[in-house]
């Protein structure tokens, strides 16, 4: 680890980096208060309108572990500026649509810019102070949330009040602003891997997460038992058999697989997809509480606007229980953290069968499962880079942040289900019942529940060092020199 870095940059390095983080995190929150106007803006049906969000999922699981390794190949810094860029572009590509095409085009852009967390987090590692390092890495693992609370609220009350193509221009200053930030306070990582990228892996990899995780966004739409639907899903499990034989016989690997199947971090993985799936039904059933009717007897009468506003304090307690749960690792080991916060999500979710009755018992209990979330985000990279060596720490933590993805795709697949099955009717439409929030809150407990078992599997001692207690980094520290 590289500690040359003069500690009065260190402020500055971890708040332009959290700052990139919220960015990211703003950009992908921004069209969901469009989400019911999509098919009208866009003059398209509903099941293609949902290709404005589909496109930034699938955009993001390509990006994160190919930039990872592409960070420590050729420069996380360079490849962070590049991340970032593409976050403008897509901005401006979104801002002057009316159609669907190129709103699409854009998303996906967007998408690619997620690779920004992952990267943020190996260059803390191989720049920040050993002491300092645990607090900063659970910070930049928290502009996840907060850049949710910020953005809800934020792009709801420009939907309402303004023109929605606003959103992206503002978004665009936003990333330029972020990149110019980066230029002028991050260094380039001393940090690198040896040997070639892997373009067949990166293809395959591609491929196989395409053909998973299309069918899980788009499954509702075609039919779960349909023939592209099975079909798409047979064919991830195809190519990413395949893949898995290609890397497991390259020299140098897009995914070390071997590095992978670790056990400290095969068992973070696992449990970055079960919490992954944790935070984001909260994120996804939440909302939808709060603005039904109340003439349902069980719905919030919530507008866009206010809904975004109650759910707000949740992402901000996600940054708030940061620098504990960064204490905490470092007393304790982060395996500590990720199972106190798991057990936190599961109590936040049993919370929630209490007090879904108003709009203050649903802030209570959303910012008790985003405690519980900010907690196991602090860990999961502290455990990550505990077990990978540093020139592939880009690329491990792309992995990570897929994992969390696929958990999310998940979620947003299983909980649309339960609430699109268990309805009511009211008036000439329907709309979910009761039963199906409970049955949804019940799920995301049982899932936080499991996530803690899995953490259980972890060793108890991994990543103890980067939580914070300064330590030698086991392997070699630099295969190449900086650009």
């Amino acid at each position: 680890m590289n500690t040359t870095s003069p500690a009065p940059r260190s402020g500055a390095i971890v708040s332009v980096l959290a700052a990139a983080g919220i960015t990211v995190s703003v950009m992908q929150t921004l069209v969901v208060p469009l989400i019911p106007d999509l098919p009208r803006l866009l003059h398209a049906s509903a099941a293609d309108a949902t290709w404005a969000i589909t496109a930034t999922l699938l955009g993001g699981a390509v990006a994160t572990p190919v930039v990872g390794r592409l960070g420590d190949l050729y420069g996380k810094r360079r490849l962070l500026l590049i991340s970032t860029a593409l976050l403008v572009v897509g901005s401006l590509v979104c801002a002057p649509a009316n159609t669907l095409a190129p709103m699409v085009v854009g998303r996906t852009l967007q998408g690619f810019g997620m690779g920004v967390i992952p990267l943020g987090i190996s260059i803390m590692r191989d720049v920040m102070p050993p002491e300092r390092l645990g607090s900063s890495m659970a910070i930049m693992s928290s502009s996840l949330g907060v850049g949710g609370a910020l953005g809800l609220p934020a792009s709801a009350a420009v939907a309402e009040k303004a023109s929605w193509h606003t959103l992206f221009w503002g978004s665009g200053a936003l990333g330029i602003i972020a990149g110019l930030l980066v230029l002028a306070f991050i260094p380039e990582s001393p940090v690198r891997a040896r040997g070639r990228f892997d373009v067949v892996g990166a293809l395959g990899l591609s491929a196989g997460l395409v053909c998973f995780l299309l069918p899980i966004s788009k499954g509702s739409d075609w039919g779960w038992g349909s023939a592209t639907t099975l079909g798409l899903f047979a064919a991830s499990v195809v190519i990413l058999l395949l893949w898995g034989v290609w890397e497991s016989r390259q020299g140098a690997p897009l995914v070390d697989l071997r590095t992978s199947v670790r056990r400290p971090i095969l068992m973070t993985n696992l449990a970055s997809i079960v919490v992954g799936f944790a935070m984001y039904a909260m994120s996804l059933v939440t909302p939808q509480l709060l603005q039904l009717p109340e003439v349902t007897g069980y719905g919030l009468g919530q507008s866009m606007l206010a809904a975004g506003l109650w759910m707000a304090p949740a992402g901000l307690v996600m940054m708030a229980v940061s620098p504990v749960a960064a204490r905490l690792s470092a007393a304790r080991g982060p395996k500590v953290s990720l199972l106190t916060g798991a057990l936190v999500i599961a109590a936040g979710y049993a919370l929630a069968l209490g007090l879904m009755g108003s709009t203050w018992g649903v802030l209570i209990f959303a910012a008790v499962v985003s405690g519980g979330v900010g907690f196991a985000y602090a860990a999961m990279p502290a455990l990550i880079m505990g077990a990978a060596p540093p020139s592939e720490s880009a690329a491990a933590n792309g992995l990570n942040s897929l994992m969390r993805a696929i958990g999310t795709s998940t979620a947003s697949a299983v909980m649309g289900v339960v609430l699109a099955h268990m309805t009511v009717g009211l008036g000439p439409v329907t709309v979910p019942s009761e039963a199906g929030f409970r049955a949804d809150f019940i799920i995301g407990a049982c899932v936080a529940l499991l996530a803690a078992l899995v953490v259980l599997a972890i060793p108890g001692r991994t990543g103890q060092a980067l939580a914070g207690k300064p330590a030698a980094v086991s392997g070699p520290v630099a295969e190449g020199s900086a650009a």
